[in-house]
């Protein structure tokens, strides 16, 4: 695991560019659109959405309830 993952997993929440580009290597836009289609889980906090990371663990096999 780089230190951009570990750095990005080690706060509850990030972004949808973030996560889109550390953890699937997709660049801003089509990360948008996945979290638009519901392929990235996002939160809605005040304004903005967020991707928990307990999500992006789950998602990468990083947890053993990994699904």
């Amino acid at each position: 695991m780089n230190d951009e993952l570990k750095e990005l997993l080690s706060k509850p929440t990030a972004s949808i560019p973030d996560v889109g580009r550390i953890c699937f290597g997709i660049e801003r836009n089509a990360s948008y659109r996945a979290a638009a289609r519901g392929e990235i889980e996002t939160i809605h906090i005040g304004g903005l959405k967020r991707v928990p990371t307990v999500w992006v663990k789950r998602k990468l096999g990083l947890t053993e309830d990994a699904a």
